[in-house]
């Protein structure tokens, strides 16, 4: 009888969470304006942490009534404000959320907003407004379509503390091309942002400080301009200098650190200026140090946990920071940075929406191309992750020539770079088309092969073999593969088998030689060796039941009946003592090797 209740019990929790939500839009549609105000600031309670309710009253069609009410003159400024703050609330939920406030048309509602001339309401309007253009999903262009916006903004400047950081962190993460830089230039940006560079607040100096990184980014125009200005009677640079000391935070210092140089590039600032050289030599030595520790603090936060590489790729500017790291002109930064790239790299989802989305494929190449080996090694093994099958950087990797470069990190002194090397290889050839396959062999050559195939690195061994094994799959590929390298490739797998190596190194060897028994004529290769044979009879009965499972497989792909000459194969095989071997393993306490010996023996049968 319990679990005849569960079922309705569950529906009747929705419908009540449902019912509440239904109940704050209903209240938004009252005839009395003072229970519409109080429905909005108890739906502003609910809201606040509980993205859940934000989603359902988004559902619900909660946003465009709380529009209309925000832009209806009749409605009083309290409830206006009210409003605006919800629609601020629910714009901090998730992406979906802001996707849907921009839908609605969020943007020119809050605009229109700021001609209001109650403050309050402005500022709450701003806010909401800050909150939806700092969203990655927000075009910014948005701000741009009204050419009144640009100069109203800059009008309200003057107004408060709370306009002067809104406003400043909206420009700052609006102005992303040189046309953007061009109209707030063009609006008096500078002249207006500076004096907010000596606020009392330090959030006002932050952003404004952040503005300026960014109009002066790859701009000459800003750069010269900014030389000239005063600051309450001091030199911009000068500002700028003061803001990099070490008793200012480690934001404010590397930002203002990144203004002075994005002058000097422009030409702005003369580079063997000494009040500013000095100043750079010794505070950016702090800043690589500052970064350094900070990519390794990531690096280490994410190396194990999903969530928390979820977090820090989401985190504003973060992926582009991490990428930039990997020009610096530190090496130890450089290392930091793709320490912090490689713990990145562990999530499968990572692959596939952030490392996507900023190419990072492009520069990790580049890094490998010079780099000191300590940074060849945490970029290669970073490689091999982005090469895996469900990687979307593994096809333009594949398409600027990596195979190369991979093969002759195999050739390296350094057992760590052979490794990564041959892994990303072995990662490159899974389920890779007979083009790749065939290209991979002839960059690495039967020579290099066998050397790895004896690398006194163990790791190297498995790896290379891990690399035969995905080389040696689908049929078409194994006869190819086999009729150009069989010879050399049925060499070392004998050696292998011979030798002193440990149970897990003979198994994929095996495990080789099962796939190369799976080719329609590769498998002649075996057949025609009886000293081949010999080692899979004995493998068979070994002591190590993993050894005994792949070697049975390699029998039942050779014996199988639905292939041309199994007949001959199996009387051969017959003759030489293996069906008496697998009618003995039928028996085996292992359910997988016993099931696998039975259905060998039935191809006998059938």
């Amino acid at each position: 009888m319990a679990c005849l209740l569960e079922a309705p019990l569950r529906i009747s929790v929705l419908s009540e969470v449902t019912a509440t939500s239904r109940h704050y839009v209903d209240r938004l549609f009252d005839p009395d304006p003072q229970k519409v105000l109080q429905g909005v600031i108890d739906m502003k309670n609910a809201v606040i942490g509980n993205n859940k309710q934000k989603a359902n009253l988004i559902v619900l069609g909660a946003v465009p009534r709380l529009l209309y009410l925000l832009q209806q003159g009749s409605s009083s400024p309290e409830l206006r404000t009210e409003c605006a703050v919800v629609l601020g609330s629910l714009a901090m939920g998730t992406e979906n959320n802001i996707k849907s406030l921009v839908d609605c048309h969020i943007i020119p509602a809050l605009l229109q907003g700021l001609l209001c001339p109650d403050l309050i309401f402005i500022e709450a309007c701003l806010r909401c407004l800050r909150t939806v253009f700092i969203s990655p999903v927000t075009p910014v262009q948005l701000l741009y379509t009204d050419p009144t916006v640009i100069p109203h903004l800059m009008s309200l400047l003057s107004r408060s503390q709370r306009t002067q950081e809104y406003i400043t962190q909206i420009f700052s993460h609006c102005c992303k091309t040189p046309e953007h830089q061009t109209v707030l230039f063009n609006h008096g940006a500078i002249q207006n942002i500076a004096p907010l560079l000596i606020s009392p607040s330090y959030k006002v100096r932050m952003q404004a400080l952040k503005c300026f990184s960014v109009l002066a980014y790859e701009n000459t125009q800003v750069s010269m301009t900014l030389v000239n200005v005063l600051v309450d009677g001091e030199l911009l640079s000068q500002v700028f200098v003061r803001m990099m000391q070490r008793d200012q935070p480690i934001e404010m210092q590397l930002t203002a650190a990144k203004c002075l140089t994005y002058m000097c590039r422009a030409g702005a600032i003369r580079t063997d200026d000494s009040c500013v050289v000095l100043k750079l030599d010794h505070d950016l030595k702090h800043a690589h140090e500052l970064r350094q520790a900070a990519f390794k603090l990531y690096a280490s936060l994410g190396s194990n946990d999903e969530d928390i590489r979820k977090k820090i790729t989401e985190t504003e500017n973060m992926m582009d920071r991490i990428v930039s790291g990997l020009s610096e002109s530190s090496i130890k930064v450089r290392l930091a940075a793709v320490r912090c790239l490689h713990s990145l790299s562990r999530s499968v989802q990572q692959l596939r929406t952030s490392f996507h989305d900023h190419a990072v494929w492009k520069p990790l190449m580049k890094l490998l191309q010079n780099a000191p080996d300590e940074v060849l090694v945490m970029a290669s093994s970073t490689l091999c992750n982005l090469l895996l099958e469900f990687s979307p950087s593994k096809e333009p990797i594949l398409e600027s020539g990596v195979i190369e470069l991979l093969c002759s990190l195999t050739q390296s002194d350094s057992p760590a770079l052979r490794v990564n090397g041959i892994w990303a290889l072995m990662n490159m050839a899974f389920q890779a088309d007979q083009k790749v396959k065939v290209e991979i062999v002839r960059s690495l050559g039967t020579e290099q092969l066998f050397r790895l195939l004896s690398d006194p690195d163990s790791n190297v061994l498995m790896k290379t073999l891990g690399l035969l094994r995905n080389l040696l799959s689908t049929r078409p590929h194994i006869d190819q593969i086999m009729s150009s390298h069989g010879k050399q490739i049925m060499q070392a797998v004998t050696l292998i088998l011979e030798g002193e190596h440990s149970i897990e190194v003979k198994e994929q060897t095996l495990c080789i030689l099962a796939n190369i028994a799976d080719g329609n004529t590769a498998k002649d290769l075996i057949m025609t060796n009886d000293d081949m044979l010999q080692k899979i009879k004995y493998y068979m009965g070994h002591s190590n039941v993993k050894l005994q499972l792949a070697a049975t497989f390699c029998i039942s792909n050779l014996i199988w009946n639905e292939e041309d000459g199994s007949q001959e194969r199996q009387d051969k095989l017959r003759e030489m003592g293996f069906v008496d071997i697998l009618h003995k393993l039928t028996q085996a306490s292992d359910p997988n090797l016993s099931d696998r010996a039975k259905t060998a023996m039935q191809q006998y049968l059938a």
